[in-house]
């Protein structure tokens, strides 16, 4: 990976962070709270994302979205760096929930092999 490419990433992975925390204050949630709403075992997580350092996984893009009450779609855009995403997300929140699992993977997987990460 280039240079000026992982330096983009991290300027992006910075930007997502400081939309987060926003976010998570207009909501009114703590870290904490915000950990128990995505299922994550630590709370610092939630810290070290606001704080540029890592990124949400692609497959859980729609649990954080529900605790964040998002479309999945807006998440995507602010945490995946080269997502060329123009797919509307606006009516997810009516598909059921069978359908969200199924698309969840599918996006994960398509993020995945666009990011040329290797399982």
């Amino acid at each position: 990976m280039r240079v000026a490419q992982r330096w983009r990433e991290k300027l992006l992975r910075k930007e997502a962070g400081r939309w987060l925390q926003k976010l998570r204050e207009k909501r009114g949630l703590s870290q904490r709270e915000l950990a128990e709403k995505v299922g994550a075992e630590v709370y610092t997580l939630i810290s070290q994302l606001e704080h540029g350092r890592g990124r949400i996984p692609p497959d859980r893009y729609l649990v954080w979205a529900e605790a964040l009450e998002i479309e999945p779609g807006e998440l995507a855009r602010r945490f995946h760096v080269d997502s060329g995403l123009t797919t509307s997300f606006s009516k997810i929140s009516l598909w059921p929930k069978s359908l969200k699992v199924l698309f969840s993977a599918a996006l994960a997987a398509w993020l995945l092999s666009e990011a040329n990460l290797i399982l």
